[in-house]
């Protein structure tokens, strides 16, 4: 769940969490591609994955690729070739099947060829509408989809509903409808692809990180079961440091205060009100925030405030945030609280039947290294034998600095 933006508040662990989907409208492809540059390619849009904006936001050579990578990935060895990058708008539907529109980033590599495999990535934590990849470059997201691009794949990555230019709340931690994004930004990008002679292929390498780890198994398992359309097929999985169990590994974690309790704070407050979006956990923020802070952090997950406006608004600890009776529910969840966490907990409840790996760090003090044993050990259940790769006693955004190399360069080896 973290942002890789700033790497003294490494957003997402509990985070993982949700802010919930208010988004009921549709926007029109008009508003949803306004800007230099934009292409409306049509208003019409009920059909789900339909191509409605494109915008190309950046063209780099090799050598700019270079420098925009190695400050997050280090010298990978990778980058080969120049890219352009492209925001475009699609249409997609909400956590209540109603239709909307979504945006998100699409990299194509130039020289590559004209049959692209394509990975598709999902980010971390962020609970601002304009640092996204798709709109903001230097924050590590854009440039692991170009690092993957410059390596001669088309690079895919969603932003998520109410993210980006997509209208209404982000639905932090939703995993059906980070899997609906994920699919019909597939089906978009397919057409974007088309328009610039390219085809991509049907074989799609799934990952992400944080936040994204999670919705990456939950969309890998739905392309395993064909419900990207009868032309995809999921050709290997590599998750980085999700939160695959809110219930039995993340939350457990913060409140045993065995996480940075900065980090949790904006996770769980975060998660809180969207997953209150969703499922109703309370009728008055009061149940479950302390004064002063009941009064003011809903309106703290609007998209349009800073991490450090959200953390300089809110206490150093969970514990400072939280009623008494909040935890106690937290500590042994029920009723909505409890369906909420089942319904998002379910990402590594499959058997893969692809080369899949799981990448984590130990020393996580934002995600819980708990929340990857137990995807392993939940995949087991299933019969597949998943290897964990841990990358070591350092923090979550490093874990994905470190991952992102090892992911490309086992996706390129299951690809021969």
């Amino acid at each position: 769940m973290r942002s890789k933006r700033s790497k003294s508040v490494a957003l997402g662990a509990v985070g993982a969490l949700l802010l919930t989907a208010t988004s009921a409208g549709v926007a029109s492809a008009a508003s949803a591609g306004s800007g230099p540059g934009a292409v409306e390619l049509g208003r019409h849009h009920q059909e789900r994955g339909r191509l409605l904006s494109v915008t190309e936001v950046a063209a780099l050579s090799p050598a700019q690729v270079q420098a925009a990578v190695v400050p997050f990935f280090g010298d990978t060895k990778r980058v080969h070739y120049a890219v352009t990058d492209y925001r475009i708008t699609y249409s997609t539907i909400d956590p209540h099947g109603r239709p909307t529109t979504a945006s998100g980033l699409v990299v194509l590599p130039t020289g590559a060829g004209s049959q692209l495999n394509v990975i598709s990535y999902d980010h971390g934590t962020n609970p601002t509408r304009d640092a996204v990849a798709s709109v903001t470059a230097g924050d590590g997201d854009r440039e692991a989809v170009e690092l993957f691009a410059s390596a001669g794949y088309a690079g895919v990555a969603p932003d998520y509903l109410g993210l980006g230019t997509g209208p209404g709340d982000h639905p932090y931690m939703d995993l059906a409808s980070e899997v609906t994004a994920s699919q019909d930004m597939l089906t978009a990008s397919r057409d974007l692809a088309g328009q610039h002679d390219a085809r991509l292929n049907p074989r799609v390498l799934v990952t992400g990180f944080s936040q994204g780890g999670a919705a990456a198994m939950g969309f890998a398992h739905a392309l395993q079961q064909g419900q990207a359309g009868g032309y995809w097929r999921l050709g290997a999985v590599a998750p980085m440091s999700g939160p695959y169990a809110v219930r039995t590994a993340e939350i457990p974690a913060l409140l045993h205060n065995t996480l940075d309790p900065e980090s949790e704070v904006l996770y769980i407050s975060y998660w809180t009100v969207a997953m209150n979006r969703l499922y109703h956990l309370y009728d008055n923020p009061a149940e479950v925030f302390q004064q002063p802070y009941a009064s003011i952090v809903e309106g703290l997950y609007d998209g349009d405030h800073s991490e450090q406006d959200i953390l300089s608004a809110l206490p150093g600890s969970p514990s400072a945030l939280l009623t008494p009776q909040y935890i106690a529910r937290l500590q042994h969840p029920s009723g909505a609280l409890l369906n909420a966490m089942k319904q998002n907990d379910i990402s590594c409840d499959w058997h893969p039947n692809v080369p899949t790996q799981i990448y984590a760090a130990d020393g996580d003090k934002d995600v819980a290294f708990a929340n990857a044993q137990q995807c392993q050990a939940q995949l087991a259940t299933h019969g597949v034998q998943v290897k964990l790769v841990d990358v070591g006693d350092v923090d979550h955004n490093t874990s994905a600095e470190l991952a992102t190399p090892q992911v490309l360069a086992f996706f390129s080896e299951v690809e021969h």
